[in-house]
Parts: structure tokens; C-alpha cells; sequence
């Protein structure tokens, strides 16, 4: 098949969105498909990968996200790319202006459409100020997804939450992680070393945008808690934001990592000990699912990820949603029992190895074959009744 694939945001990119659109593009090819991608310019060039033909459209920066950019409207361009190299199936990760012109397109080339729900943008607008937007964002999701034949979550809950949006297509698409890449083995004695700490010493591991709506102050309140346990703990932060520069200035005794990438990024996850996440603007947090391949308890809010594969007392601790004082408990009582860490650090491991990242590709790639079957269907019952 041909799948054209429309994202605002891939690599070199680093987030959530970005890593999983780029695994589903590079799977894709690896089956045969062919991939028309198509995202917004960026000032690091494209690298090449076999089976994705990039086309690379106008964009602008993220507003208070400098290092990210957003597609600006192209169905002009889009109409004469897929008219001229049509795809089977399009899928539409992202649901800014670009997203928005893509389904627009293939609706009147009559190519069906798959959109992502990857992105709380509802639930950002109270952390920016502009809570009074909300149901105006809302309004616009709602309108996005109703267009799409169907939208990919990767948990029953986000199914739930759309279906009360009144999007009632959302199909089950669950997240994945390289259980290779993401693994205790790859712990560093010289990382550690560099952060000037010994064995004994809790590392506590934070990933992510740095950013006001993942929650920091709850992180930064339950790593104090912990050192008045533990006064030797350290607080290691892997990511950038436009949070960053006044929490370093507020924290100079925390560890800021910057942004890491492949080996360098297990290598951080393997060498701490353990990860609260306080995050409740998540739609997933693939971030959980990485942190636990890496042999590292996670705390966290019932959401997302946590709610599909946390498990209390086993692998982590989740926390009912809002319970800050939970939350700071367990991520200190956590931290102050290395038995502990050690003990769920396994578990949290061995409960996620099955997940495969092929398994998922297998179900994307059906997914789309049964959205084109669908829409030949439909041409051919019109064309007979014409």
C-alpha cells in the first residue's frame, strides 16, 4: 500500500508524538509500504530512511516552544501531491492547521482517513492562562475527529473520553517499547559517577518536556520530601521547556541533562533509580512505559499509561488522580528503602517485556488496509447505483 501520513511534529524532534509517528512510519516501510509523509520544515535537514518519500511544507514555530514547529494550512499542495501519487489510506497524527487542511484534502479526493488523538490541547489552556478557551478547543477537536473514518488511542479510557467529546470512531491502537533499547543492562557506573553519587544513593529521574502543564511544582515538593528522608538524593532531569531556565534557577543542586536520544537516553533511565511522574495533562505518557523497561518504579497518576500497565505495590505505586499527599508518600517511601527500588525495579522490567513494537505495526498496518478495503467498497456500491 501507499499511506501517506501527515504530522506536525517528527524527528529530529524529541516528544512523545514525534518517536511514536516516526515508529509508525519506519514499520511500516520495513513492511513494504510505501510512506508519503508529509510535516513541516525544519531548520535540521531530513534524513532519509528507506520507504518514506518526505515532502516538507511551510511551518512556524510553537509559541512558547521554540525548538518545535507547527504546519501551516497546504491543501493545495496536498490536493496535487495525492492526486498525482495517491495513497490507499491517510493517517493525520496531528490536529493543528496542517492536520486540519490534510483532512480537508483527502475528504475531497475521497481517500479515507485515520486521525491520532496523541495530545490533550483541551487541558492545556488552564496551565497557559487561558482556561476560558477550553471549550473552544474542545468544539475544534470534536470537529477534527468526527471528519476522520476513524481516530487511534492507545487506552480504553481516551476511547471513553471521546466518545463523551462525541467522537464516536476511536479504535484501540496501544503503545509499544523497545524492551532492547529501554533496559537495565544499559545502567552506567560513570554516568552515576559524573552525578556524584554512590550505590546507595536514590537517583530520582525526571523525563519530559519541562513545561507547566506536567505538574513540576508536585515533582520538585516530592523530591524535597524525599531528602529530608534521604539528604544524599539527587534529582536528575532529562528534557528542555520553557520552564527550564527558572526551575535551574530556583533548584542549582538539581542535574539538568538537556535533551538525550538513543543510547544516551537508556543509558539515563538505567542509571536512576526511580520515576515519579505527577504529570495529569497526559494522553499516554510514553515516557512510563520507558521508565519501567528500564528497571525503574514509576509513581504515578491513574492516567494513561499508568492506568493500563501500573500495578501498586508491584512495579510502582498509582496514585488516584489529584492525591498529592499520595503521591508524595509513596514516592518517599519509595526512595528511602533501596530493597525496595531493587525489588520493583525487576518487576517493573519484567511487566512490560511482552509489549512489542511489531505486534503494534502488525495492527496499524491492518487497521489501515481495512479503512481502504472500506472506502473501495463504498466507491464500487456508488458507481453500481450511478
Amino acid at each position: 500500500m501507499r499511506i501517506g501520513i501527515v504530522s506536525e511534529t517528527y524527528p529530529p524532534e524529541i516528544n512523545g508524538v514525534a518517536l511514536t509517528v516516526h515508529s509508525l512510519a519506519a514499520g511500516l516501510a520495513s513492511q513494504g509500504h510505501t510512506v508519503d509523509l508529509i510535516r513541516p520544515r525544519q531548520q535540521q535537514s531530513f534524513k532519509d530512511e528507506p520507504g518514506i518519500v518526505a515532502l516538507e511544507v511551510r511551518g512556524a514555530s510553537l509559541p512558547r516552544y521554540p525548538g518545535l514547529r507547527f504546519g501551516l494550512p497546504a491543501g493545495n499542495t496536498l490536493r496535487q501531491r495525492w492526486t498525482r501519487l495517491r495513497p490507499d489510506a491517510i493517517y493525520v497524527a496531528t490536529e493543528g492547521p496542517l492536520g486540519w487542511s490534510a483532512v480537508r484534502a483527502a475528504r475531497r479526493l475521497g481517500i479515507p482517513i485515520a486521525t491520532g488523538f496523541h495530545t490533550r490541547f483541551d487541558t492545556y489552556a488552564d496551565h497557559y492562562g487561558v482556561g476560558f478557551l477550553t471549550p473552544i478547543v474542545r468544539n475544534y477537536l470534536r470537529n477534527f475527529h468526527r471528519r476522520a473514518a476513524a481516530t487511534l488511542v492507545p487506552t480504553e479510557a481516551l476511547s471513553n473520553e471521546l466518545s463523551a467529546l462525541g467522537v464516536d470512531t476511536a479504535r484501540l491502537l496501544r503503545r509499544a517499547v523497545d524492551t532492547q533499547l529501554f533496559h537495565p543492562r544499559h545502567r552506567s557506573a560513570e554516568l552515576r559517577d559524573s552525578w556524584n553519587v554512590d550505590g546507595n544513593t536514590p537517583v530520582v529521574l525526571y523525563v519530559g518536556r519541562i513545561a507547566p502543564e506536567k505538574n513540576l511544582d508536585l515533582a520538585v515538593r516530592a523530591f524535597r520530601a524525599v531528602q529530608q528522608q534521604v539528604p544524599k538524593a539527587k534529582y536528575v532531569w532529562v528534557g528542555d521547556g520553557p520552564a527550564r531556565a527558572a526551575l535551574q534557577e530556583a533548584h542549582p543542586d538539581f542535574i539538568f541533562a538537556g535533551m538525550q536520544r538513543g543510547d544516551a537516553l537508556s543509558r539515563h533511565y538505567a542509571s536512576a533509580d526511580l520515576f515519579p511522574f505527577p504529570s495529569l495533562s497526559e494522553t499516554f505518557g510514553n515516557v512510563i512505559l520507558e521508565a519501567l523497561a528500564s528497571g525503574l518504579p514509576v509513581v504515578a497518576y491513574e492516567e494513561g499509561a499508568a492506568r493500563e500497565h501500573l500495578h501498586t505495590g508491584q512495579n510502582g505505586y498509582r496514585i488516584d488522580a489529584g492525591n498529592e499527599r499520595s503521591f508524595i508518600e509513596s514516592t518517599v517511601m519509595l526512595a528511602s528503602n533501596a530493597s525496595l527500588i531493587r525489588h520493583m525495579g525487576r518487576a517493573a522490567h519484567a511487566s512490560i517485556a511482552n509489549l512489542s513494537p511489531a505486534a503494534v505495526i502488525n495492527e496499524f498496518e491492518h487497521l489501515l488496509a481495512e479503512l481502504a478495503k472500506e472506502n473501495a467498497h463504498e466507491h464500487h456500491a456508488t458507481a453500481a447505483h450511478a
